[in-house]
């Protein structure tokens, strides 16, 4: 496994300061050997992304810094136009003077049937989160089958009942699809990969990146959809003194999704929580800002905290399927929670950090021993994905 940005950076600086005892030297300062660090990592994360293994691995799923080095090196370097740069959940397009939200999904979760849903409704929901998340009314789905030989027809028949009951509760269509068969052995059962088209509305320029920086934030009521919240994109010179906020959203209920309680001002960036970690670096790189996030303001149920204890596995770092991580004006933070509290599927919400303009890119969190600690991307796998 390859180490990350973080640990060559650190090697180098330890080699660095090994150097300068051997030859004698006075040791720099605490403050100025951190900023030495802080600066290799900065031009360590610069560089162009090159995929160093041969052949493709699990880590490269995960979700992290694999997941990220593969995507920039190899599809975006491929596949490069304005409309994929910002790498959002969903691209914002103008289709006939029309203005759209479009994204993909595939899902390969083992097991197909898991206590709380299967397969099928996590496809919908998973969808419709990425396009809420985007600042879009979530409108059209498709539905892609990939199925291999000596699948039960029953058991297609539960993931699409299930798939219909979400869609239903949600307020999608599923109007079109396609369906392939593969040999026994080449396939686990049942893949599903969805497309989801929404609808933004007049005046509101979903993104997350620099791009879109500077518009004003929209009000956003809660309807009987599964509607999020509007976003106009984190910049660094207008991120200072904003705050992050983790809450539950879009969480299932009663088989779909039902994230209705939108916050009383509108979020300047919205992600879905594929892992806390994960997400604040994204916005920490679009928006070249730093990062402090505060460990014992971030809501892990007892249990999650238990078991991954149990499992030698960081929370900071499990994908959180119906979670979102949301960034408000600082001002209005305390409203926004207020908003979401309110409703029975907020009740979590909580103010977890701010946002910064000291060490752009960096992600920092403030442990529960008073300490402070580099949060890096995820290297490796440690945790099999459910989508």
């Amino acid at each position: 496994m390859s180490k990350s940005w973080i640990d060559e950076a650190l090697a180098q600086t330890e080699q660095g300061r090994d150097g300068l005892a051997a030859e004698g030297r006075r040791q720099l300062p605490l403050a100025d050997r951190e900023q030495q660090v802080l600066d290799r990592i900065d031009r360590a994360r610069r560089r162009r992304p090159k995929v160093r293994e041969e052949r493709i691995t699990m880590s490269h799923g995960a979700g992290g810094k694999a997941t990220q080095t593969l995507i920039e090196a190899v599809f975006l370097d491929a596949f490069r136009n304005p409309l994929l740069e910002p790498l959002e959940d969903a691209a914002a397009l103008t289709v006939g003077g029309a203005r759209i939200a479009l994204t993909t999904d595939s899902y390969v979760v083992s097991p197909l049937f898991f206590p709380g849903g299967d397969i099928g409704d996590l496809a919908v929901n998973g969808t419709v989160n990425d396009l809420a998340v985007s600042g879009a009314r979530p409108l059209y789905l498709s539905a892609g089958f990939i199925l291999e030989e000596g699948f039960p027809v029953a058991d297609l028949q539960r993931v699409t009942e299930s798939m219909r009951a979400a869609a239903e509760a949600a307020g999608v269509h599923v109007v079109t699809g396609d369906t392939k068969v593969v040999q026994k052995g080449k396939a686990d059962g049942c893949y599903i990969n969805t497309a989801g088209v929404g609808g933004v509305r007049a005046g509101h320029r979903p993104g997350r990146g620099p791009g879109a920086a500077g518009r004003r934030h929209h009000r956003v009521r809660a309807d009987r959809r599964p509607r999020h919240h509007d976003h106009a994109g984190p910049r660094r010179a207008g991120h200072r003194g904003r705050h992050l906020l983790g809450y539950r959203c879009l969480e299932r209920a009663g088989g779909g999704p039902a994230g209705r309680g939108a916050p009383g001002s509108g979020p300047c960036a919205t992600r879905p929580a594929a892992g806390v970690a994960t997400i604040l670096n994204e916005i920490a790189k679009a928006a070249d800002v730093g990062v402090l996030a505060v460990e014992d303001e971030i809501p892990v149920r007892p249990e999650v905290r238990g078991a991954s204890e149990l499992l030698g596995i960081d929370p900071m770092y499990v994908a959180c399927e119906g979670r979102l991580v949301a960034v408000v004006p600082g001002e209005d933070a305390d409203r926004a929670v207020a908003a979401l509290r309110a409703h029975p599927l907020g009740e979590r919400a909580a103010v977890i950090g701010h946002v910064r303009a000291e060490q752009p890119g960096i992600v920092q969190l403030k442990t529960a021993f008073g300490g402070t600690r580099i949060v890096d991307l995820l290297v490796g796998d440690p945790l099999p994905r459910i989508c």
